[in-house]
């Protein structure tokens, strides 16, 4: 069988955190590795003259640009597996013209978004966010606060718009509450799909009319930017709560601002617009908002299930079996 040529091309903490001993001996029984075996500056000379030779790039965070002149020093170039989420920032159309195979770990990586989310939504049910900021005004009292709210994740309707990889792990994690029911809204999503992982696909103004939970899980895309504006935050029920752990261009900032400032919806929020935010937003401020510093996604040693990933992409490749998570244009104009 081929043993490829491969070249490792990503930020140095990215390397150090995603290949450690493990991933390297995997990866060397797979594959020929030169000198350097890793470079963050596919412009450098020394690595240049290894792109030549190079079949396979297994790239991460930091990796710049693939462009036609840098494409054009790697004339052996068959693919470029990818070992974290989105591949947006590092595709160009001339890798599409020239048929290289495209693979990205966003596969792994929903599943640290999944657990981040389910969480999320448990928290949201007990109001943990706002209460936890309640128990720090209020020592002497903390049960009289916790009294006055439906802390409860019992019959809630929790709604997920986007029934993304990340939002069908999402409705499947669901099934482990009492919940009376999940709400899903995707235009791409077939109803048989949908109850299949435990929800009902509903139109938007059903979702939004009917979700005490709100769970985001859609790309940023030129028509899903600001997708969950003053409209639609207008239909939430009283006393929502708003979860964004997709990004933060699909909700309008502003409109809810205001929605959270008058206290009637709440808002759970790993990712804003701008990213972070200005240190005079009022969502700072806010006891009913809880801001994570973009954290769900893969983290520390969970982002090895995105290099494991990419290495059984490589096996695959080099079987010459169809890739377990193929990029192409066309899937670009739908995700993230």
């Amino acid at each position: 069988m081929h043993r490829p040529q491969a070249l490792l091309v990503m930020r140095p903490d990215s390397f150090r955190l995603q290949f450690g001993p493990a991933e390297m001996r995997r990866l060397r029984s797979l594959a020929d590795l030169g000198d350097p075996i890793w470079s963050d500056d596919l412009d450098a000379p020394h690595t240049r003259a290894r792109l030549a030779e190079t079949e396979v790039l297994l790239t991460s965070w930091g990796c710049p640009t693939l462009t036609a002149d840098r494409l054009d020093s790697a004339p052996k170039l068959r693919a470029v597996l990818h070992c974290a989420g989105s591949v947006r920032s590092l595709v160009s159309d001339e890798v599409w013209n020239r048929g290289i195979l495209v693979t990205s770990g966003a596969e792994a990586n929903a599943t640290p978004v999944a657990e981040f989310t389910l969480a999320a939504i448990i928290f949201a049910g007990k109001k943990a966010h706002l209460l936890a900021a309640e128990a720090r005004a209020n020592r002497a009292d903390w049960y009289s606060v916790a009294a006055r709210e439906d802390l409860s994740n019992f019959g809630r309707t929790i709604g997920v718009l986007g029934f993304s990889r990340i939002g069908r792990r999402v409705v499947e994690r669901l099934q482990t509450l009492d919940t009376a029911e999940v709400l899903v809204t995707d235009p791409y999503a077939d109803a048989a799909s949908v109850a299949a992982a435990g929800g009902r696909l509903v139109d938007l103004d059903e979702l939004l009319t009917r979700s005490e939970i709100l769970s985001l899980h859609l790309p940023e895309l030129p028509q899903t930017r600001n997708a969950i504006g003053v409209r639609e935050l207008a239909l939430l029920p009283d006393g929502a709560t708003v979860i964004n752990t997709a990004r933060g261009g699909v909700i309008d900032h502003v409109a809810l601002e205001r929605e959270c400032a008058t206290g009637r919806l709440n808002a759970v929020l790993d990712v804003t617009e701008p990213e972070p935010l200005p240190e005079d937003s009022l969502l700072y401020q806010l006891p009913n908002v809880m801001i994570t510093p973009h954290i769900a996604g893969s983290l520390g040693s969970e982002t090895r299930r995105m290099s494991a990933q990419a290495l059984s992409e490589l096996e695959r490749f080099i079987a010459g079996v169809p890739p377990i998570d193929a990029v192409t244009s066309e899937v670009l104009e739908v995700s993230a």
